[in-house]
């Protein structure tokens, strides 16, 4: 398995990383031996990173990776990450200690490698989203305190909400990775802005939430077609721009789209690790074979690229 180096963190990790989200649903919803049998098999094949949250299947996640990853003890890095309710915005401080602890409890461990803001951020902090004052006014020195304390080694962002404050939170300095949605259908351009800084670049949404697999049947255990990020205007949409793409597998010597969609972001040289979410042993298998085969050729790239 390639490896990057994860920004200013020093981590060297897998191009390709392992997702334990809701949308594929393998650690949330998957049958115990599959989830054992899938996490064994991606560290024998090299990957790294692992990620998981509190809100993927109400602490499932965190819960399920963290009793697999005590059972086989890896030498692998773990993230997990906070999102922060719109009431919980009157004491950030008390809620970021507590839902540490809450993780840390469904994980079994008494620390993480990476600890993720992911909420996203906005000028006006409206709903769910935070402004960027309170990020840096708020969030960064409860992190920091969690930083002292042995809790987490480096501090993180999900990169999505406005333009200008997503810039003003990378440049600030005070995070050390990002994670940002990159896939055929969203090529984001803060990749490059990420790196520039110094911060290691997760990406997630390879998929774009099953689209890019170019079909409408989706496993029993994943979840509902997700909204996109900032791709098309609804999920059929990006289906259908997917299908689209279809001659691209033929041209890039592949078995799917979903090979072509894995390959052209773990193709972006900014990008340190991609996330890929999976229902199944097997599908894990056809992304790591992919990854393997490394990016796609320039005259593949050239039909893709805007």
């Amino acid at each position: 398995m390639q490896t990057r180096t994860l920004g200013r963190t020093g981590l060297t990790v897998s191009v390709l990383g392992f997702g334990c989200g809701a949308v594929g649903g393998l650690m949330v919803r998957g049958d115990p031996v599959d989830q054992e049998r899938t996490v064994a098999r991606a560290v024998e094949l090299g990957v790294t990173y692992f990620d998981t949250a509190p809100g993927y299947g109400d602490g499932e996640s965190e819960r399920n990776i963290g009793r697999v990853l005590a059972k086989l003890k890896p030498n692998v890095f773990l993230g997990t990450k906070i999102r922060l309710a719109p009431e919980q915005k009157t004491d950030i401080a008390s809620a970021i200690r507590a839902g540490m602890e809450a993780s840390l409890r469904r994980l079994g461990r008494d620390s993480v490698d990476l600890f993720q803001l992911h909420n996203p951020i906005t000028q006006d902090g409206a709903g769910g989203s935070l402004a960027t004052r309170m990020v840096l006014d708020q969030v960064v020195p409860a992190f920091e305190t969690l930083r002292r304390q042995g809790k987490t080694r480096f501090l993180g962002i999900t990169a999505i909400g406005d333009t200008d404050s997503l810039h003003a939170i990378i440049d600030s300095g005070k995070f050390d990775t990002a994670q940002i949605a990159y896939n055929m259908l969203n090529r984001n351009k803060l990749a490059a802005r990420i790196h520039a800084a110094g911060m290691g670049t997760i990406g997630i949404r390879v998929l774009a939430g099953g689209a890019l697999s170019g079909e409408a049947a989706r496993h029993p255990i994943a979840s509902p077609p997700p909204e996109p990020i900032d791709s098309g205007p609804d999920y059929d949409s990006d289906l259908a721009k997917a299908r689209s793409l279809r001659p691209l597998i033929e041209a890039a010597g592949a078995a799917s789209l979903a090979e072509v969609a894995i390959r052209f972001a773990i193709g972006e040289a900014a990008m340190s690790t991609t996330l890929i979410g999976i229902a199944t042993p097997e599908q894990f298998e056809i992304a790591a074979a992919a990854a393997a085969k490394g990016k796609l050729p320039d005259s593949v790239l050239d039909q893709v690229r805007p």
